[in-house]
């Protein structure tokens, strides 16, 4: 079963590798290495961290969320894929339960609204159990289809995703969240010692969300921010509905009973990406240049799931 959902999501990335590219092939890189100073855990004996392969996901263990996968190993992380569907049995194999990306088989075929649930109530009554007993789950949905395919799921720890794309007040897709913008001081981005601080993150497109319970935000959107809500993904006209975002956040954490969650509107942040196309190689992710520091947030994050940080 297993092979057979990542046979899918390989042929899915390349029909659809319009998600953020109209040309080419979006894949990952496996190349990219960045340095860990100090590892939390003996190789292989950290928390056991489970990646969502069994809902159609676009982002996976051996798919493009590899350099996800491959930098928490190297952290002492034990790192693999789950393709079973979510209940008390599969998902009390692991410790950290991280869905990337999940959407419902129907909607494999064109990206347009409306989307599909993913998850079945039943597995989002399950996840909800496990959260509050202790588990932890990073929860990460891109742009639009993807923040309505996990909407119900999201709901469930009154999270409220919007399924649309993300941009700022001029119109660009990749936003950068500083200490003077949107980056939170918080124990994540302060990490266990100044070696391990974060300054800057850099996000690729994505949706934006709101919070209905406390939280503790992380990545706040700025004023002039928009999300446009089309019908079908990348295409947009002069009568595209959009909202205010400015205010909205791309990036938040949150405690549910004894367990903690984890809730971002992008996913390329956590990985390295690059576009194959004729003539040149595009980087996208922890890889680029100007996103230098997401690889430690990153860390940082799964530490702080993890309890090592408070």
């Amino acid at each position: 079963m297993r092979s057979v959902h990542l046979i899918i999501a390989v042929l899915l990335g390349l029909v659809l590798a319009g998600c953020h590219a109209h040309s080419g092939v979006q894949q990952a890189d496996l190349s990219f290495e960045p340095e860990i100073p100090r590892p939390a855990y003996e190789s292989g004996q950290g928390p056991v961290v489970q990646i969502d392969e069994a809902h159609f996901n676009f982002h996976t263990v051996e798919g493009r969320y590899a350099p996800f996968a491959k930098l928490l190993r190297r952290d002492g992380y034990v790192v693999q894929g789950l393709a079973e569907l979510a209940t008390a049995d599969s998902l009390g194999k692991g410790d950290i339960y991280v869905i990337a990306n999940a959407i419902a088989e129907s909607d494999q075929k064109g990206w347009k609204l409306p989307a599909e649930p993913a998850f079945t109530q039943q597995e989002i009554g399950a996840i909800r159990v496990w959260v509050e007993e202790g588990g932890s789950l990073l929860l990460v949905a891109d742009h639009m289809p993807f923040p309505g395919s996990v909407e119900d799921l999201a709901a469930a720890f009154d999270v409220l995703f919007g399924n649309g794309f993300l941009y700022d007040s001029e119109d660009n897709s990749k936003l950068e969240f500083t200490r003077d913008s949107g980056l939170a001081d918080h124990p994540i981005t302060e990490g266990r010692d100044e070696g391990e601080r974060v300054d800057s993150v850099r996000t690729f497109t994505g949706q934006a969300f709101r919070v209905e319970r406390d939280y503790e935000p992380l990545l706040t959107l700025p004023p002039g921010s928009t999300l446009k809500l089309p019908i079908t993904a990348w295409k947009f006209k002069p009568t595209t509905p959009s909202i205010p975002a400015g205010g909205m956040l791309q990036g938040a954490v949150l405690r549910v009973g004894a367990g903690r969650i984890a809730v971002f509107g992008e996913a390329a942040m956590f990985s390295a990406q690059e576009w194959i196309t004729k003539d040149e190689r595009h980087l996208m992710g922890m890889n680029r240049p100007d996103a230098e520091q997401n690889p430690q947030f990153l860390l940082n994050v799964v530490h702080w799931l993890s309890g090592l940080l408070d």
